[in-house]
């Protein structure tokens, strides 16, 4: 057939006449890669949570570098007896067994035996051994892996020997973390699969989105491998890779797959032209999808802390690997496969059925009462949103790890043994000179409990512990840093685990609105590219707004005011993690132009052919809704069941990603867009003429 297609659907066609040599490729990448893969949970970092530049990362340092590694980085290991004290024998093994085994540690610099009236309690029931860091903060948190074990066996009658400290607690929770997302990932495949036979109606078509899941996941693991030779890379990029790779992978499936079964049996096309005729439309907006993706995750990338960025690296590496699978080896396999797609199909399917009489006749109730159905669901999401202006943030305090876990127990006993803010003692750093007023200041402050002796080291330095007077999650401990760099001397600098976290919370905040500024431009001026009409465009991006505000409204309910707390199995810290709103939103608004770009380009595409706003509007849902639905269900499915296991962020990620896309498919994609576009009618689709000269043609159509 002498059809004329576009670059895609000429590429599509080129796949489904090269099956051998697509899927030769594919094989070697998923090799290649996938030899690295096995590695990649060991070799990713468990830290990397501070602000880089920043006066307590410096103070980290700087201590590091002249006072033997006892910084933030340090680990804590806690003995602790009901009965015993200090001064018993069992008490005194537990210290020296404890003591030889960090001094055994090749990433430890010194050992720091307790210390009466510093590390030692009153009642002499606990005692604290600081061992210095010799490496940076993720080697740490990785050498409090391999200690927790061996310390186990420093404990006897009745005295107990606790890892705590910044990389203790990151040691436990990643460990918990990682536990929480493998029961997550067993409960959401069948899930999922489930779901998609029913979305697909067919056994083979519904496998062919889990083989993009698998190959983009396998290809996203050996990357980040070879990724953390070069650089450091969290733990976490790993767990929203795999969200990612998963959602998309249905998406993006979906999409292709449903038009594809449209343009194979509803008319007499080869398997071949059926496969270009569907990336010239489904391609290009999964393109443009994938595109609008990237650059939502890009912009999080202006916020400068490792953790941060290396979790952007890792969804938009599994993202452009899912893209290019989409791309390429589905449209083969699709070519290959022709009509048995349908293979092993449920009773009640037929094929072809790519325009949803369902959805057709639930587009035209809309048109009939727009206001009606639109005020229903603007109101229900204006009533979620309102909470949201009342949403606390602040870092993740011990009520991130498990009751159960030696790093949240050696806390709780530190905090008995020496007052609430003792487990995030502050750090100073000063000259010597200047040591004796810097201690002084500290002291005067209201937010001070205690001040330990000055400790000289190197380069004419002095490093002053600083006891808060309140918990380390308490907001007043971040206005105590605050005042005591306003008045200490020139050139001091003040660290500690609290402080990196303060300092990372106030790079957040500033942060925060200029990456949601910058996905908001960007993905209009995407969406202006792909539509050519640029009130729809604004239109888009700007209800986007509204499923993001309903989710975090959601949020602060359930995880700042603690509703349901008991039901979802966590303790609320009384706030939303500060890193969630820059990440989650980003999240959200990728996830929810997805279902705008499916929805749009299948409305463009029609009023293209026609010029009628009806035909655009409701040929648009018909064609559309039905994906949108299913990817939908799929995403809140998967999403929901990582709020099921573990330790608190994964629930928060489960719970305000799961209700954001519940929200922004059902009620915005699928009410309210479809609505505005009957409301705007023919001026939804209006472009400028200086715009028309400037910007790309782009049809959805071949």
């Amino acid at each position: 057939m002498n059809t004329k297609y576009g670059p895609l659907g000429r590429l599509g066609r080129y796949t489904a006449t090269h099956f051998k040599l697509v899927v030769i490729a594919w094989v070697v990448v998923a090799v290649a890669f996938g030899i690295f893969a096995p590695r990649v949970e060991t070799a990713l970092s468990g830290a990397g949570w501070e602000a880089t530049g920043s006066e307590s990362v410096a103070a980290r340092q700087a201590i590091d570098k002249n006072f033997n590694g006892l910084s933030s980085s340090a680990l804590m290991v806690v003995v602790h007896s009901n009965e015993a004290t200090i001064t018993d024998p069992a008490f005194k093994a537990a210290i020296a067994k404890s003591s030889k085994i960090l001094a055994a540690d090749p990433n430890v610099t010194k050992v720091v035996a307790p210390q009466p009236g510093m590390s030692i309690s009153r009642d002499g029931h606990t005692a604290v051994i600081q061992a210095g860091a010799g490496a940076d903060s993720n080697t740490m948190v990785r050498s409090a892996d391999d200690l927790k074990q061996s310390l186990d066996a420093a404990e006897a009658g009745g005295v107990t020997v606790s890892l705590t400290g910044a990389s203790g607690m990151w040691s436990d929770f990643n460990e918990a973390n990682r536990s929480a997302m493998m029961k997550s990932e067993l409960i959401s495949w069948p899930v999922t699969l489930i779901i998609l036979l029913f979305a697909f109606g067919s056994l083979v078509a519904a496998g062919l989105p889990l083989m993009l899941t698998i190959l983009g996941l396998v290809a996203s693991a050996g990357s980040l491998y070879l990724g953390t030779q070069v650089l450091d890379i969290s733990i976490w990029a790993m767990n929203f890779a795999l969200m990612f790779a998963l959602a998309l992978g249905i998406d993006y499936a979906l999409f292709i797959v449903m038009r594809f079964r449209g343009a194979l049996f509803g008319s007499e096309l080869t398997p071949e032209d059926a496969v270009a005729e569907t990336m010239d439309t489904a391609g290009k907006a999964v393109l443009f999808s994938g595109i609008t993706v990237l650059i939502s995750l890009t912009a999080v990338m202006l916020v400068p802390s490792p953790a941060f960025r290396s979790m952007a690296l890792g969804i938009m590496v599994s993202v452009a690997f899912i893209l290019a699978a989409t791309l390429t080896l589905l449209p083969a396999v699709l070519g290959k496969l022709g009509p048995r797609v349908d293979k092993l199909a449920l009773p009640w399917v037929h094929s072809g059925e790519h325009r949803s009489a369902r959805f057709a006749a639930w587009a035209e109730r809309l048109w009939k009462r727009p206001l009606a159905y639109g005020a229903v669901a603007l109101a229900i999401l204006v009533a979620l949103t309102i909470p949201v202006f009342a949403l606390q943030t602040g870092m993740p305090s011990i009520k991130v790890v498990p009751v159960d876990d030696g790093s949240r127990i050696g806390y709780a006993q530190v905090q008995d043994a020496f007052g609430p803010g003792a487990p995030g003692a502050l750090q100073i750093i000063t000259s010597q000179n200047d040591a004796a007023a810097a201690g002084a200041l500290a002291k005067s402050d209201p937010g001070v409990a205690a001040v330990m002796a000055p400790m000289s080291g190197g380069s004419d330095k002095a490093l002053i512990q600083v006891i808060p007077a309140n918990d380390p999650s308490d907001k007043a401990v971040g206005a105590t840093v605050d005042r005591l760099r306003d008045a200490l001397p020139a050139g001091s600098m003040v660290g500690g685990a609290v402080a990196e976290n303060h300092d990372l919370e106030s790079l957040l905040s500033a942060k925060t609105p200029i990456v949601i500024g910058v996905i908001m431009v960007l993905g209009f001026i995407l969406l202006l590219v792909a539509l050519q009409a640029p009130i729809i465009a604004a239109v888009g991006v700007l209800i986007s707004l509204l499923a993001t505000g309903a989710a975090f409204g959601a949020a602060k309910l359930i995880f700042q005011d603690g509703i349901g707390s008991g039901l979802l199995g966590f303790e609320s810290q009384g706030f939303l993690d500060a890193w969630g709103p820059v990440f989650f939103f980003a999240m959200i608004f990728a996830i929810s132009m997805d279902y705008t770009v499916f929805l749009l380009s299948s409305a463009k595409e029609h009023w293209d052919h026609s010029h009628d706003a009806h035909e655009a509007m409701v040929g648009g849902l018909a064609h559309s809704g039905r994906v949108i639905f299913a990817a939908a269900g799929v995403m809140v499915a998967v999403f929901f069941t990582f709020a099921l296991s573990g330790p608190l962020p994964p629930k928060e990620m489960g719970i305000i990603l799961g209700v954001a896309v519940l929200l922004d498919a059902f009620l915005v994609r699928l009410v309210l867009l479809p609505v505005i576009l009957r409301l705007l009618g023919k001026w939804a689709w209006w472009l400028p003429s200086p715009l028309r000269k400037v910007l790309p043609d782009v049809r959805f159509g071949h």
